[in-house]
């Protein structure tokens, strides 16, 4: 059975965008489910496009998301070069542009731009370039080159007859030649298409499955003309349905929507982000949602692709990254959480004990400072605030239990969360409350919030005894 070898090739045009690392991450699972190869290939023949930093960001993304490449720029390999401008320089994509020119599969065309924007004009919007140089001999083709016009080379497609190919995600797909463009193979300043270097590059990596969106269907019977002139294997394809903004736009970075660097600034996880762009498309058997990369290898199937975009749902995602969050080991976790709480609180607290009081509320790394913020000072805040149905309490009622609290607590000798609702719950037992009508007026007198992280007892065994007794103070007068 022939090795399965699959390839990421992104061009280095700016951040990574999430339907980009989708087809990496699918790429990767197809190859990794069947212990293939999965091979990194830098697409830099638009040469305008190019962006400074944009191959380090590639290498970062991958790394982060553990998306490890076998063959590469950064790794080498046996199919080297593998970043395209480099390849050019060996002069394959002219060797083989030419080559069908010679096979009478493409042919040289001279025409300006304003050539064709005439024949546009003149055809309206049924518009189908009709190449005179295909017209040329080659006696005057070759007269041409020699006097320095510039040229490009344009594959030769008959209008007459259908074109079909087979997708494993959308089927067999049939196009009637007469809408397929004699596309640009290699343009005047000597660099390959993108679509052309694509076919050439895939087939001397020996590349068996390509994936890449479904943006490309109506280019794929072009490359297959390419690859049945020269004789050669079809790749199997798949294309993924689109990442959708909503259910009319794409999600595009054009349009500034939220890229992979963008998501790891607000504190998502790699892992979480990745878990679930695998799902924008892709239908697991089990009934589940929350996979690791390994477990990913062995349950994708390309046949539980689906052929319809699928919304990008920022809320689902932060919700399966809080999930990463509170499935993390401990240890990890309070390292992960560390920098945030140190960053906003200071030196004076027990980074621990937040990080615990947090555990079960934070989402995205990114809420920590704000939720941790009234370590620092008391939020401000007006007395409805103590209004509460559940607790049912209310200003007035508070007015009586911050003050049994503050005898409560005053008088404890040992200061933890257990000691100090122990002390609490007496007292309510005593008084006829209910715990939470004496946990939730001294929540408010600490952290100033309706709703704080760890509760009114966590929260003042983090603040230490003389500031819980402080603030507790402080409310009584607001009161």
């Amino acid at each position: 059975m022939q090795k399965i070898r699959t390839r990421f090739a992104p061009s280095p045009t700016g951040y990574m965008h999430i339907g980009n690392l989708r087809t990496a991450l699918y790429a990767y699972l197809i190859a990794k489910k069947d212990d293939g190869d999965f091979i990194l290939r830098i697409e830099d023949t638009d040469q305008g496009r190019l962006v400074e930093g944009a191959v380090d960001i590639i290498y970062d993304t991958l790394a982060q998301c553990n998306l490890k490449h076998d063959e590469g720029p950064d790794l080498g390999g046996n199919y080297g070069p593998y970043v395209q401008s480099e390849r050019m320089k060996s002069g394959i994509y002219y060797e083989y542009a030419h080559k069908l020119v010679e096979m009478g599969k493409a042919h040289v065309c001279f025409c300006k731009e304003e050539d064709i924007e005439a024949q546009r004009q003149k055809q309206g919007d049924s518009f189908y370039f009709v190449d005179p140089c295909k017209l040329l001999s080659k006696e005057e083709v070759k007269q041409r080159i020699d006097n320095g016009e510039e040229y490009v080379i344009r594959l030769n497609v008959e209008p007459e007859g259908t074109t079909s190919f087979n997708d494993e995600v959308y089927g067999t797909i049939t196009v009637e030649n007469k809408t397929l463009d004699e596309m640009v193979l290699l343009k005047s300043d000597g660099f390959p298409t993108y679509n052309f270097a694509n076919v050439i590059d895939d087939h001397l990596m020996d590349i068996t499955d390509v994936v890449r969106g479904n943006e490309y269907l109506s280019s794929t019977p072009k490359y297959n003309l390419i690859y049945e002139a020269f004789g050669w294997d079809i790749p199997r394809y798949i294309h993924c349905p689109p990442v959708m903004k909503d259910e009319h736009q794409k999600l595009s970075k054009r349009n500034g929507d939220a890229s992979f660097q963008d998501l790891m600034a607000k504190g998502y996880l790699p892992q979480a982000v990745l878990n679930y762009i695998a799902l924008l498309g892709w239908a697991p058997s089990e009934d589940r949602e929350v996979y690791s990369l390994e477990e990913l290898c062995k349950a994708f199937d390309v046949k539980r692709i689906g052929t319809t975009g699928a919304i990008f749902d920022i809320e689902k995602l932060t919700w399966m990254n809080g999930v990463y969050l509170r499935n993390m080991e401990i240890d990890s976790y309070y390292e992960l959480v560390r920098p945030y709480i140190e960053e906003t609180v200071g030196t004076s607290f027990n980074y621990k004990l937040i990080a615990n009081a947090i555990h079960d509320r934070v989402n995205i790394l990114s809420e920590i400072s704000d939720m941790i913020s009234f370590f620092n000072e008391t939020s401000s805040y007006e007395t409805d605030i103590y209004n509460n149905k559940k607790a049912k309490t209310d200003p007035e009622l508070t007015k009586v239990i911050l003050p049994e609290v503050y005898k409560s607590l005053e008088s404890l000798d040992t200061w933890n969360n257990d000691s100090i609702f122990t002390a609490l719950a007496a007292k309510a037992q005593e008084l006829g409350y209910k715990n939470i009508t004496m946990m939730y007026p001294l929540q408010v007198a600490l952290s100033g919030r309706s709703v704080a992280p760890g509760g009114a007892t966590a929260i003042a065994e983090i603040l230490g005894k003389q500031e819980t007794l402080k603030r507790i103070s402080e409310a009584q007068n607001r009161l």
